[in-house]
């Protein structure tokens, strides 16, 4: 129990840190970096989305022979279609963009930053709780070790993010506490949906194989959605293919090597 709570809190420490860097940074960051981070993130999540949930999702069918790949092909799309709901019902604002998505509504621009970062980090909080959810069952297919290294790679890609969404709202005017107060609250969310996503699917463990590319279709369409437009806008978007390249290959190395 306490290795699945430090695990749930991992990726929220990562967002907490990364939002302290308004404490310590003068000025907002500058578009090319904030390019590389999100472009960074980027590769995390897909590396996470095939390493850590995809293929355990397949490995978990294997008893149904040529169609193992079938729970992971209804879960993925079950997550893709989640997150398109999530996008629809929630207002929101994007980094960089004026116009804001979902229903209208009157909240300030801040707030609607807030939880686009938010809704972003939900299937993350999920991806995390579901690999502890296996572990804990001994579904099979998902160790300790790959359990933490998904864990530490979303933590690692929640750093720049945390640092994302407070510098910007500084920059806009706000002060330092309440700008790091917001991102660390948009980080919030995943450690409250890990510990949902580990009872729901502790109670139902035959379905993970679905509950595992759930998570994955969510991140994925977070960064088909999101980063990878935001990493590839304006001049010079090889900082953002590099620096997508570097998030994939880190988090491939951390889950072979921790797996």
């Amino acid at each position: 129990m306490k290795t699945m709570i430090t695990g749930l809190l991992i990726p929220f420490i990562g967002t907490s840190a990364g939002a302290a860097c308004v404490f310590f940074l003068k000025k907002d960051l500058k578009l090319s970096i904030q390019r590389a981070l999100t472009g960074f993130a980027a590769g995390v999540m897909v590396a996470a989305s095939i390493w850590s949930l995809i293929v355990p999702a397949i490995e978990q069918s294997l008893s149904m022979g040529q169609l193992a790949f079938l729970p992971a092909f209804i879960g993925f799309w079950l997550g893709i279609l989640f997150l398109l709901l999530l996008d629809h019902i929630i207002p929101h604002l994007h980094m960089r963009i004026n116009q804001a998505e979902g229903p209208k509504s009157r909240l300030p621009r801040t707030a609607m930053m807030v939880l686009a970062v938010t809704l972003h980090n939900i299937p993350e909080g999920m991806a995390v709780g579901v690999v502890y959810a296996g572990l804990l069952s001994g579904s099979g297919n998902i160790t300790k070790g790959g359990a933490l290294a998904l864990a530490l790679g979303i933590a690692i890609q929640n750093f720049p993010e945390g640092a994302i969404i407070s510098m910007p709202l500084y920059a806009e005017g706000g002060n330092k506490p309440k700008s790091f107060l917001l991102g660390v609250l948009s980080g919030a969310v995943e450690p409250v949906f890990g510990a949902l996503t580990v009872i729901i699917a502790g109670l139902i463990v035959p379905a993970m194989p679905y509950f595992l590319s759930f998570a994955a279709g969510a991140m994925l369409y977070v960064v088909v959605e999101e980063l990878i437009p935001e990493m590839s806008a304006g001049e010079h978007s090889n900082i953002g293919v590099v620096s997508f390249a570097v998030g994939f290959s880190l988090m491939m190395a951390l889950d072979v090597a921790l797996g």
